[in-house]
Formats: C-alpha cells, sequence, structure tokens
C-alpha cells in the first residue's frame, strides 16, 4: 500500500489565555485527547510534565503525527502545535478545539501545507467552537 505525503500542520500562538487551564498539564492533556478525538485522530501516547512553579508541557502522540502544546501562564501565553498526515484528519479541528478551551484574548496562526513539494505557508481561520458538555 502507498501512503500520501500531504499533510497540514497549523502553529498557533495564543496570548491572554486562562492562567488556571494553562497552568495544568492534567486538565490540558484531557482536553488535547478530547480535541484528538475531535478532529478525527488515533491518539497512540501522551506525555504530560507539569513545572514548577508554573507552565506545562504536553505532546499527544497521534497515528497520524502529533499535538503539542508549550505554556507559560505567568504570560498568558501558549504555543500550540498540530501536524497530521494524509487528507482525513484536519489538524485545524484539533486547534480550533484548544483555542476554545483556552479562552485566549489574542492568537496568531499559520498553516503549513507540507508533503507536497516547497511548503506551502496559509493564513488560517480560528474558529471558536461550542464545546458539547
Amino acid at each position: 500500500m502507498e501512503y500520501s505525503t500531504f499533510g497540514r500542520h497549523v502553529a498557533v500562538d495564543t496570548w491572554g489565555g486562562n492562567v488556571d487551564i494553562l497552568n495544568n498539564a492534567e486538565l490540558l492533556q484531557a482536553h488535547m485527547v478530547e480535541a484528538a478525538e475531535a478532529c478525527g485522530a488515533t491518539v497512540l501516547s501522551v506525555q504530560a510534565k507539569q513545572f514548577e512553579p508554573q507552565g506545562a508541557t504536553v505532546l499527544v502522540l497521534l497515528s497520524e503525527s502529533h499535538i503539542s502544546i508549550h505554556t507559560y501562564p505567568e504570560r498568558g501565553f501558549a504555543a500550540i502545535d498540530c501536524y497530521t498526515c494524509g487528507e482525513t484528519v484536519d489538524p485545524q479541528l484539533a486547534i480550533d478545539y484548544l483555542v476554545d478551551v483556552i479562552k485566549p484574548e489574542k492568537t496568531y496562526a499559520k498553516k503549513l501545507v507540507r508533503g507536497l513539494g516547497e511548503m506551502q505557508v496559509v493564513e488560517p481561520t480560528i474558529k471558536q467552537v461550542e464545546l458539547v458538555k
């Protein structure tokens, strides 16, 4: 079987997000797994680290690639990254989910289209999604 090399990589910097969420690796881990499921990805494993006195890093390894977050609660900052290979999983859906969880005042995002030759840089539209509880 031959696999496509096509992939999309969305990177977002968020500012002014909810400090209590940004400083809780366990909560972020749960939301990131939900974000992976929301975009149709397959979770293989999760690594999370809570830093002292503050901050968190969470990496969700996907069959299709990964989702990661690195937070600096003292600055209200989070760097979120989602890369997926293939056509069936849309990383933008995972990013939108996480942005809705963090509720930042500002977001700056770029999307790379990869695996088709020269990478293309696209300006994604970040959408606030309504979480189903």
